[in-house]
């Protein structure tokens, strides 16, 4: 015990010494010592600002991660109520239909996917005023599309939708290129695009393969004043955040005239769809500017806006105003919004379109009487359909549909012509689709046509659509 107590009062001792010494040694002012110190409470603030900047950097990461892990859930408890029609909607990215949007979700490298539709036509053998209607029945293979990708790394990436219609080029047939484009992704939800790209107008320009949508024929309103499929080549942005979508491009203009380098036919009594230069050698001495914004935050409903403005002329002169170019501002803007949810396959849509110097382009194009370019074009159309089957236990789709349109491309005319009656149009759709998988659709459907000049013809049409 006595050597542990030695021990002991001996560490005490050299304790007791060099507490002295530091007291010592900390009583003796020393100004370098003291810049030392400041030096050293400067790097240490500076070393706590940067923690707690990054620790507030990282509590924001957090809480916005558990925030998009939160709306994903909750997105997904929605559609597993509101069903499956949803799930396969969240397929779809930029505007796009699910097989267009392979690329987006693929590895990298090549991706392949397509579409196909044949069409079934069988006529009236009268028209609506009792006249026969000449009218033959037709059955055509429409299109068959494939859409090829590749993903050069987690930014860059290509897409191409290659269309041959009505089966053979060597007869009635014709292969084009839809689109083909090159994206630069800023993030997983925005990016620029460049190339040949669909205009972002409607339900059906961007988004129509066959089962995405109801009825045998696209609806005249997306066809004659929403030129589809109507592509050209040009630059723009797209993004997607927080429910909300929007895509502006600036593409080179219609061909208003017609009979220039792209062979595009120009616009006429039954619309602007002549217009397209698909980007074929398009003229481009007059640009336009494509824009849309979709709200979808609540599952199952979406609604936006779209428009279109340019001028037309490409460099046309004025005949009514010698030394002036022909100008032709096409303006067309339209709203939609559509419901998809709980067996319901809601949508609705209006469009109208407005053209200036009307007058000069029908003198450039010798168009006279009721031939005349509308100056103001209008259409909408509502549809509905309901799945029948969606309480039985089948992956099955029986969806009985209606739809109404009424269109009408010479609702206004300059002075000096007048507007042919069998432009202002209505039609009925009544039929019904089968889809036994999600990617296969049988449609049938009887329409109703009316005009004012009392020449429509009704038609039963069959068709058979895919998508892989």
């Amino acid at each position: 015990m006595s050597q542990i107590h030695r021990r002991i009062r001996r560490q005490a001792r050299i304790l007791r010494m060099l507490a002295t010494l530091l007291l010592a040694a900390a009583a003796v002012p020393s100004t370098a010592r003291a810049q030392d110190i400041d030096d050293r409470v400067r790097q240490l603030e500076e070393q706590v600002a940067e923690l707690r900047g990054l620790l507030e950097a990282r509590e924001n990461a957090d809480l916005a991660e558990i925030r998009r892990q939160i709306e994903a859930i909750t997105t997904e408890i929605e559609m597993l109520r509101l069903g499956t029609d949803l799930v396969r909607a969240e397929r779809s990215r930029f505007g796009f239909g699910p097989a267009a949007s392979k690329v987006y979700s693929s590895p990298h490298g090549v991706s392949l996917g397509g579409y196909g539709e044949t069409l079934y036509e069988n006529f009236s053998a009268e028209r609506e005023d009792g006249s026969p209607s000449s009218a033959r029945d037709q059955l055509d293979v429409l299109r068959a599309i494939v859409y090829a990708g590749y993903k050069f790394d987690d930014r860059f990436l290509f897409n191409s939708e290659i269309e041959f219609e009505h089966a053979s080029t060597g007869s009635a047939g014709s292969a084009s290129i839809e689109f083909a484009y090159l994206d630069y992704l800023f993030s997983d939800r925005a990016g620029i695009r460049a190339g040949l790209v669909l205009l972002p107008l409607g339900f059906l320009n961007e988004l129509h393969e066959p089962t995405t949508w109801l009825g045998t024929e696209r609806p005249v309103v997306e066809s004659r004043i929403i030129p589809s499929t109507w592509r050209e080549s040009g630059i723009g942005v797209f993004a997607e955040f927080d429910g909300l979508e929007i895509r502006g491009f600036l593409v080179n203009g219609l061909d208003a005239v017609g009979g220039g380098s792209s062979e595009a036919g120009g616009f006429s009594s039954a619309g602007i769809r002549g217009g397209r230069q698909k980007g074929s050698k398009a003229v481009a001495e007059d640009f336009g500017f494509a824009a849309r914004a979709d709200y979808s935050g609540v599952p199952g409903l979406s609604f936006g806006l779209s428009g279109y403005i340019g001028e037309s002329g490409q460099g046309a002169e004025n005949p009514l105003r010698p030394g002036e170019e022909l100008g032709v501002r096409t303006l067309i803007a339209e709203g939609h919004a559509a419901y998809k949810a709980n067996g319901w396959d809601l949508r609705a849509l209006a469009a109208s379109a407005d053209i200036s110097d009307v007058a000069a382009l029908n003198t450039v194009r010798g168009l006279v009487g009721s031939e005349s370019v509308g100056e103001r074009l209008t259409g909408w159309y509502v549809h509905a359909g309901f799945d029948v089957l969606r309480s039985v236990d089948t992956r099955v789709e029986l969806i009985p549909y209606v739809r109404y349109e009424s269109v009408n491309t010479q609702a206004d005319v300059p002075l000096g012509f007048s507007a042919d009656p069998a432009n202002d149009l209505e039609i009925w759709t009544i039929g019904a689709a089968v889809r036994p998988i999600p990617r296969i659709v049988l449609k049938a459907d009887y329409q109703l046509q009316s005009n004012q000049a009392r020449t429509g013809v009704n038609q039963f049409d069959l068709s058979l659509g895919y998508i892989f």
